[in-house]
């Protein structure tokens, strides 16, 4: 005899499911966002990925992409959505939304630009998740970092800049292509900016490798 759907399924747990412990939630989906968000699942870093950005198809189509391929990951839940409840008790926010940056202009060109749109979207991140720690991407990086601080009236120690990060991991990879060593063997830091004047105290380009003081493995060079 046929038996009924109720007979066939069962719950294995009378208990209310628990919410998320480790939920990440990456602001603009961009070549960026969506980077930030692949290394995240990766990484196994969260238990809940949440994507947002105003751009809803573009949205739609990259949470599909990540959540088709869920069978791959660990991480049991991605969701995406131009409402920020989305993003409801967060425990890290990677803001990478923003203006593009036009050809030939500078990153600091593009600061009202951008102030404009995190005016918008901290305030956000703020109501919904007021005990996240807040990493942001945006350019000009440092500036945005120093507005994200203002606008939400976190503590310091909960707003984080990328900073250097990109520079320093590029000027280790140009010391390991010089000296013919993987860049973790190769031990550097750009100081300042994220931008055009990063880098320029005593050495630019190819430079960085020729004239920088370099310890690589206990050596100074």
């Amino acid at each position: 005899p046929q038996m009924s759907t109720e007979k066939l399924l069962s719950r294995v747990m009378e208990a209310e499911p628990v919410g998320s412990r480790s939920k990440v939630t990456v602001v603009g989906v961009g070549m960026v966002g969506m980077a930030s968000a692949v290394s995240v699942l990766l990484k196994d870093l969260c238990d809940e990925l949440a994507l947002v950005d105003v751009m809803e198809d573009k949205l739609r189509g990259e949470a599909m992409d990540l959540q088709h391929g869920a069978l791959f990951l660990k991480t049991p839940r991605i969701v995406a959505d131009k409402d920020y409840s989305v993003t409801a008790n967060s425990k890290v926010v990677v803001v990478t939304a923003g203006a593009r940056q036009q050809e030939g202009e500078s990153r600091l060109n593009l600061v009202q630009r951008n102030v404009n749109i995190f005016k918008f979207i901290i305030p956000n991140i703020v109501k919904y998740s007021p005990h996240c720690i807040l990493l942001v991407v945006s350019n000009p990086v440092d500036i945005l970092t120093y507005v994200a601080w203002k606008l939400s009236g976190f503590p310091r120690h909960r707003v984080i800049g990328s900073g250097t990060n990109l520079d320093s991991a590029r000027f280790r990879h140009l010391m390991g292509e010089k000296f013919q060593l993987h860049p973790s063997s190769c031990h550097g830091w750009i100081i300042g900016e994220h931008g055009d004047s990063s880098g320029e105290r005593g050495c630019s380009g190819q430079g960085w490798v020729e004239r920088a003081c370099v310890w690589m493995n206990g050596w100074v060079w």
